[in-house]
């Protein structure tokens, strides 16, 4: 029986490289970049014995490809660890490895468990394309084929057709929502790369990227040093012909990627003898018209900070995945209290990339070993989702 909700730590944090859709990750499997992740974060705790994990939890947006069949017990196989570590996958698209983690949170502060590793994956690059069966046999026409990439496909068709648009226009109507000017945005991604590209040349990265082996990827592979605001400005829009704000250029890209936490209690803690990098203290989730997503994150910050006892007067960081710049500042509209300065200061989603599955476990990843670095503080992790959710987390050291 639990006679209390015990402390929860974020120990290490790892992620890969993030790559371009067809580009440097395009040849790995995808159960092969979840269990390069899971093998490196137990792996940099020597005095932890991987016998003691007591499951490995990862988010995966797709599942329809080469990680199915449970990602996470694939990657476990993969990884090398003891075949007594358990592994389950879960989805919350585009939150998925958020959700991971705080599956882990509750299992370790509920007492069902003391050590466990939680992430994501996601390869855009290899997501296959699925043929549904047909509703009778050996049919004579034609059969359609749908890309599982990104986005709505065999939708019900009990569905409004507002609830099913694509992403961007959701972006679009935040944009016209809150007069967010396409001059707006492109400034806002502009930032985004600049601060990546900075982020990385200071090594900021250095302590959670781990390369892959026999990869020639030196850093996040859609980040782009040499863009501008004339060269943002050429860009036609890609969801409304006319009048649009939203292109390719102020949107997050399609990418590959993995990242995985460890996180313990007090006793596993000890197993690891290592100091985390932090604690973590609330989560929420909450639902929202889906035609409106992208401001899904806004309700959840408000609600995880009211759990946490803070305020956006005490948030020091803050990863805020960044799927559309009109989407991030939709937030932002709707938090006059919130200094955006906190904001990715290593740069976002637009210029680092959005690998569906992995994006909540890097972000989470990211404000811990911020916090760690600055030796103090209140962090925010949150995503918006498609189909109309927000989560976030709230960490501190």
């Amino acid at each position: 029986m639990n006679d209390r909700i015990r402390d929860v730590f974020v120990v290490d944090a790892v992620r890969t490289p993030v790559g371009k859709y067809g580009g440097a990750l395009s040849a790995v499997r995808p159960d092969d970049l979840a269990a390069h992740v899971v093998g490196a974060v137990v792996g940099r705790s020597p005095g932890l014995d991987p016998a003691r994990v007591d499951d490995v939890v990862l988010g995966n947006a797709n599942g329809a490809g080469e990680e199915n069949r449970d990602v996470a017990r694939m990657a476990v196989l993969l990884a090398g660890l003891p075949v007594s570590v358990p592994g389950v996958t879960v989805n919350r698209l585009c939150a998925s490895g958020l959700e991971a983690v705080v599956h882990a949170y509750r299992a370790i502060a509920l007492g069902d468990a003391s050590v466990v590793v939680a992430g994501g994956v996601e390869s855009m690059s290899r997501a296959p394309y699925v043929l549904p069966k047909p509703e009778r046999a050996f049919p004579a026409a034609h059969q359609e084929m749908y890309s599982t990439t990104l986005g709505w496909r065999m939708t019900n068709p009990a569905m409004p057709k507002r609830w099913t648009m694509p992403l961007g226009e959701g972006a679009e109507l935040i944009a016209d929502k809150h007069g967010i000017s396409r001059e707006r945005q492109d400034a806002f991604a502009l930032a985004s790369h600049r601060k990546a590209a900075r982020a990385w040349k200071e090594g900021a990265y250095d302590a959670e990227v781990v390369p892959l082996p026999d990869v020639v990827l030196p850093r996040d592979e859609t980040i782009r040093d040499n863009t501008s605001a004339e060269a943002l400005a050429r860009l036609k829009p890609a969801f409304r012909k006319e009048n649009g704000t939203v292109t390719a250029g102020n949107s997050s890209p399609l990418n590959d990627g993995a990242a995985a936490l460890l996180l313990c209690d007090e006793e596993g803690l000890r197993a690891t003898g290592r100091e985390p990098l932090a604690r973590v203290r609330a989560s929420a989730v909450t639902g929202i018209e889906p035609d409106l997503y992208g401001l899904g994150p806004v309700e959840a910050v408000r609600r995880v900070l009211a759990k946490a006892g803070r305020t956006f007067a005490d948030v020091t960081h803050f990863e805020l995945n960044e799927a559309y710049a009109a989407q991030v500042l939709g937030c932002f509209a709707e938090w006059p209290e919130l200094d955006p300065g906190v904001v990715n200061p290593r740069g976002g989603a637009i210029a680092i990339g959005h690998p569906l599955g992995c994006s909540g476990a890097r972000l989470v990843g990211s404000v811990a070993h911020q916090l760690a670095a600055a030796g103090s503080g209140v962090g925010l992790a949150a995503l918006c989702i498609g189909v109309g959710q927000g989560q976030a987390l709230v960490l501190e050291r």
